[in-house]
């Protein structure tokens, strides 16, 4: 249950903490992920996409790290300061117990805007605890070399592209690439660490105690205050705001962009290939996020994703994809090389570690059909859309009616061919039925002959090939007899009625072949190769697509059932990697948007069925 603490014992035995094992802060430029443990093992500084600075989660000996923790065996808790996204730490030992707080300093009293700030705070509640902190930054991935100065109580790490500098309470030591420092606190004293970006403009700021406990109450304050636009008071609660947290954490406040994960190549499967870099802004992403945002009441929110997307995706650049590449940069980039680093392990031995995402020249058509619909959800609930931006949306509309019959790579990114996947063919026709619905609420122009004619072509396609006698199901693509998570989007998208007996009989099979314990694998890929080898987890997104289904469907008890379960398997903290794995565990990267999306829409449509 979120917000319920898990225990766990530290030992040095392990060399990688479990992905789930983790919690998020971050400023809304960039995060860290905070190991159980203490360790802060992920951050990349000053932006989500920017070279990493700790890594140990992809490699524990070169991917660099900032451990503080007890020094003696302690059993450890982790929670959020209530309504926010600062993170509490616990240590409970023999003589005492201590907590690390973790933050981001955010909200009016914040440092410089171009300055990124981490601050630990470390605690002792009662009796007497020895600590140790260690900072070991490893710049650029663990590929560029740094040097470390010692300046009284502070650090400077200097690399050739970027320099940090520690200031510290306690004194510190060092051997010109590292920092530690063991000291000892007793009841009611604290220690402060702050790791600040310096540079030509930025000098080393030092953080005294007092500084630290006015930025500590300046960030749980603006955290409570955004919280508190939240319109949402039904069931899960908890859960709901938990998630939305979290996808505020993943947005980058300069664009607007919300990035799909914070993290690189956590695995999809431990030891497989399936690794991939997620810090990047997805156009599929954007119908669930306008529509998650405006149902919670977050416009202000929606309104700087929609001005990200006016902006940097509309209009597209005709590139081979169309129009649209399917994701973008955090500043509307279109280039995003993918390489592999070699030197790096990966988590758990699971190389490839990649960065960039050669995903991004692939022909996905299905995120047309997103973008409008996320368009026509902000026009309706938000802000009417200008007639330039109503052009562009007519041109694109205009490019799918005469382009989507190719066959593409599919909603989930396949490597193994193109083929006619019905997804695609459902959000074409998602496409163009939303723009028809704005044209006709708002009397805009529109070309609404043609636009109909090939909306009805493609529903009849779909009807008659994308349909399987043999399995009485709608299939993955056309012709075939594979089935397919994603058309659990079907009714979703008010393609077709959720109690239509095709779709109800749909419903059945998929229940049967791909879902396990309320979690949904998204296909089979024995039965429909990839291009990938080895497995995968189920994948969490369709887990909640499958409770709005049945939701839809009127299987209510079906649907609250499969979304306790559900609740059952987030982390002790309310976050979802994308995947988990048969044994229970959190795989891929970390957490992901997509499934705290999607955990907010079947939340609002489960509590609004329960009455």
């Amino acid at each position: 249950m979120a917000g319920t603490p898990s225990d766990q014992y530290t030992t040095g035995s392990c060399r990688y903490q479990p992905i789930a094992d983790h919690g998020l802060i971050g400023d809304l430029r960039t995060v860290a992920l905070v190991g159980t443990n203490g360790t802060i093992d992920w951050y990349c500084c000053p932006a989500f996409d920017c070279p990493s600075v700790f890594a140990s989660i992809l490699d524990a000996e070169r991917g660099g790290s900032f451990q503080l923790a007890a020094t003696v065996p302690a059993r450890t808790k982790q929670f959020y300061f209530p309504d926010t996204n600062v993170l509490i730490t616990r240590f409970f030992t023999e003589d005492g117990v201590g907590e690390v707080q973790d933050f981001m300093p955010i909200g009016e009293d914040a440092v410089e805007s171009d300055r990124h700030r981490l601050i630990r705070r470390v605690l002792c509640v009662r009796g007497a605890l020895p600590f140790r902190v260690r900072v070991a930054p490893r710049f650029d991935y663990g590929r560029k070399s740094h040097t470390t100065r010692l300046l009284g109580d502070a650090a400077i790490f200097d690399s050739s592209a970027l320099s940090l500098a520690l200031t510290s309470t306690v004194p510190l030591e060092g051997d010109g690439v590292d920092v530690w420092a063991d000291f000892k606190l007793t009841e009611g004293e604290s220690a402060v660490f702050a790791l600040d970006q310096v540079g030509a403009r930025l000098a080393p700021r030092m953080c005294a105690r007092a500084e630290a406990e006015r930025q500590f109450a300046t960030t749980v304050a603006y955290w409570r205050h955004w919280l508190s636009a939240s319109r949402y008071r039904g069931r899960w609660r908890e859960m709901v705001h938990r998630s939305a947290l979290t996808l505020k954490l993943l947005t980058y406040a300069p664009t607007g962009a919300i990035v799909a994960a914070p993290t690189t190549s956590l695995p999809e499967q431990i030891g497989g290939e399936r690794n991939w870099d997620y810090r990047y802004v997805w156009v599929r992403d954007a119908a669930f996020c306008v529509y998650a945002l405006l149902r919670l009441g977050f416009s202000g929110e929606a309104a700087a994703f929609m001005k990200f997307v006016m902006q940097h995706i509309i209009p597209g650049d005709g590139g081979p994809s169309g129009p649209l590449q399917i994701m973008y940069g955090i500043d509307g980039r279109t280039d995003l090389p993918e390489h592999e680093l070699d030197h790096l392990e990966g988590h758990q031995g699971s190389a490839p570690v990649r960065i960039g995402n050669a995903a991004a020249d692939q022909l996905q058509l299905d995120i047309y059909g997103a973008l409008i619909d996320s368009i026509y959800l902000y026009d309706k609930w938000a802000q009417p859309i200008s007639s330039d931006e109503w052009d562009d949306v007519c041109e694109l509309v205009d490019w799918v009616c005469n382009h989507w019959e190719q066959p593409d790579e599919g909603v989930w990114e396949t490597r193994g061919g193109r083929k006619n996947f019905l997804y695609s063919r459902l959000m074409c026709w998602v496409a163009i039925e939303r723009a028809i619905r704005m044209a006709r609420r708002r009397g805009l122009p529109a070309d609404l002959a043609h636009w109909m004619k090939a909306r009805d072509t493609i529903y009849r396609q779909i009807m008659r090939r994308g349909w399987s006698d043999v399995r009485h199901a709608f299939v993955q693509y056309e012709d075939g007899d594979v089935l397919d998570a994603a058309l659990l989007m079907m009714p979703l998208a008010k393609f077709i009625a959720p109690t239509d007996p095709k779709w109800l009989s749909t419903l059945d099979a998929l229940t049967q072949d791909l879902v396990s314990d309320s979690l949904v694998y998204r296909y089979d890929p024995q039965a429909t190769p990839d291009g990938l080898r080895g497995d995968e987890g189920t994948f969490s997104i369709c887990s909640f697509w499958y409770v709005e289904a049945l939701v839809r469907a009127g299987r209510v008890d079906e649907a609250r059932l499969a979304f306790e379960k559900m609740l059952t398997y987030a982390n002790h903290l309310g976050l979802y990697a994308e995947e988990i794995s048969h044994t229970g565990e959190q795989q891929g990267n970390f957490p992901q948007a997509f499934t705290h999306l999607a955990l907010i829409s079947a939340a609002f449509n489960l509590d609004k069925a329960l009455g």
